[in-house]
């Protein structure tokens, strides 16, 4: 079943897509909003270090969004997007539920998934007290027994700044030993480094108490921090030739844009997580928000050209 034609699809409704979803619905364009239903902060509490919003509820946030965009006439559609691909002189999304939406251009806000160690006991706790960025989590967490679990080329740098924030810091090596420069690095902010891999995240009433080593005894703590491997969700735009790249610093696969979110198929924009693995969501929104007046900018010139022909074909005299 294919919907009529928008001039923008956004696929993905988190702080991204919302921020560019009500930036286009106000610049009186036809919008909708495509959203999953899972976003990647769904585990935790609360958003923070988010001006005006800190500690509210992702789930409210969104809600907020939502309603917002529709204030002004966009659409916020539940549904997974399966693929994209170019239809005319546009593109045609199509949902797994198997409606396909046209639009003439369009932004992916998709973000990104954490890929987590494979040991026991961490998936189930991540977004509680398994964290992985001290500016999302580091106030909540303060002073408390803190065990890095490493395995990413961020692990040390990950360790130094959770010092911030706790005197009590363990860097577990796992699957990422620090070289004697990180070393030196560790023992200068007072961090212990435990040279072993962690078999299971031990649990009590429903609480971290530390980490099972592999070689036997365990480390205290009541926080575990890792560097998740991070994998932005663009599969589906394989048939748009365009797929992730390895991201410089080590953390994992974005999909690359310019400074404005075109990417290198002309009428595809990104923003968001799946562009920038670090943003959060302040950062997601506002990307999301320059993404959205690029493109709406793009379609005024785009129609400004069409109108120039127009006129030249209706007078000719103006022809230069």
């Amino acid at each position: 079943m294919r919907d009529e034609a928008v001039d923008v699809v956004v696929v993905g409704g988190g702080a991204a897509g919302l921020s560019a979803g009500l930036m286009l619905a106000r610049a009186r364009r036809t919008v909708v909003v495509v959203d999953a239903g899972a976003p990647r902060n769904a585990p935790a509490a609360g958003v923070h270090g988010l001006l005006g919003h800190d500690g509210v509820p992702p789930a409210e946030l969104l809600d907020r969004g939502r309603e917002e965009v529709r204030r002004y006439g966009g659409r916020v559609e539940q549904g997974e997007v399966e693929s994209a691909y170019r239809a005319g002189d546009g593109f045609a999304v199509r949902l797994a539920d198997g409606r396909t939406l046209e639009a003439r251009r369009l932004l992916v806000t998709t973000g990104l998934v954490d890929v987590l160690p494979d040991v026991p006991g961490l998936q189930e706790r991540w977004g509680r007290d398994v964290v992985h960025c001290p500016y999302c989590h580091g106030w909540e967490v303060r002073d408390q027994r803190i065990a890095v679990l490493a395995g990413s080329p961020m692990s040390v740098h990950q360790a130094l700044l959770f010092s911030q924030w706790s005197g009590d810091v363990t860097y577990v090596s796992h699957a990422g030993a620090p070289d004697a420069d990180q070393r030196e690095q560790l023992a200068a902010r007072g961090i212990r480094v435990v040279e072993d891999r962690v078999a299971e995240v031990l649990v009590t009433d429903d609480r971290i108490t530390g980490l099972r080593l592999a070689g036997g005894g365990a480390v205290e703590c009541d926080v575990v921090t890792v560097a998740s491997r991070m994998v932005a969700r663009a599969g589906f735009l394989a048939d748009l030739g365009l797929k992730t790249e390895e991201h410089p610093s080590g953390m994992g696969e974005h999909l690359p844009v310019d400074a404005t979110g075109r990417t290198t198929v002309p009428g595809v924009w990104a923003a968001g997580n799946v562009a920038d693995l670090s943003a959060q969501v302040g950062g997601a929104a506002a990307a999301g928000a320059m993404a959205a007046a690029h493109i709406n900018g793009d379609l005024v010139m785009a129609e400004t050209g069409e109108a120039v022909a127009a006129l030249r074909r209706d007078q000719p005299s103006l022809r230069p």
